[in-house]
């Protein structure tokens, strides 16, 4: 009733109406004095999506949300593996989103590992992306004339704001779409592919996953395609590719 902000008359009439209009979701109990999902349950008001909840669940661990916010009303024992924390200092994510937002070009001091120093440059930033385990701003980088990706992290000071000098509609890596088409590993028994089809969400063993060029390096490492599947036991391995050949070259 709290969360619905609604009296106990309002929430026995609504609990009334639902049972006389889907006899067989609710089930008063007796002994608990409250009614209960019956067996033969089926949502009617919602489309019920395990991603959904796992989600959740994932949101409460990182404190995202509290249990208070969550929807969740019985909360299983759940637990994830730690992700280092990211040192992305507020204010570098402030004024790369304000020269996003302008637009805009930033100056800023960059760790790059190519340098054993951090070095000034001017970026354009145009959008932010997420590999799976850190930040970056996708931007045009004046002092080599090309778009790429820079760490949040990495981003030591920044400073000035200043004319942009590309169009981020040129950056051709950033709207092509690439698909990797991934299948359970050959090697693979027939139980074990079936398994691994079903963790990937395949039919017919096979899986298309869209991305963006300009992020399928980070796809193809977190996804361990980044090397040759003889490498590791097919155990290991589990999937492969299925048309690395179509993949853009500097990539396969």
């Amino acid at each position: 009733m709290e969360t619905f902000g609604i009296s106990l008359q309002q929430a026995s009439l609504d609990l009334t109406g639902y049972a006389e209009r889907w006899k067989r979701n609710l089930v008063y109990d007796k002994s608990q004095r409250a009614y209960v999902r019956g067996r033969s349950f089926k949502p009617h008001f919602i489309k019920p999506s395990a991603e959904d909840y796992l989600a959740q669940l994932r949101a409460l661990d990182q404190g995202l949300v509290s249990r208070e916010q969550s929807w969740i009303c019985l909360f299983p024992g759940y637990g994830t593996t730690p992700t280092p924390a990211r040192g992305i200092a507020s204010e570098t994510l402030r004024e790369v989103l304000t020269a996003i937002h302008e637009p805009s070009a930033l100056e800023v001091t960059y760790q790059s590992m190519s340098r054993p120093e951090p070095s000034a440059r001017w970026i354009e930033p145009h959008s932010l992306a997420f590999d799976g385990f850190r930040w970056h701003a996708r931007a045009f980088c004046q002092n080599d004339q090309v778009f790429k990706d820079f760490l949040l992290s990495r981003i030591v000071e920044t400073g000035k704001h200043g004319p942009v000098t590309a169009d981020p509609q040129s950056d051709v890596d950033w709207h092509t779409e690439v698909i990797l088409e991934i299948g359970p590993h050959p090697d693979l028994s027939p139980t074990q592919r079936r398994a691994i089809e079903m963790d990937y969400g395949m039919e017919n063993e096979r899986a298309q996953i869209p991305v963006r060029k300009a992020l399928l390096f980070y796809a193809l490492k977190r996804l361990g395609l980044d090397t040759d599947p003889a490498a590791r036991r097919p155990q290991d391995q589990q999937i492969v590719l299925i048309s690395q050949n179509s993949l853009p070259k500097v990539y396969a």
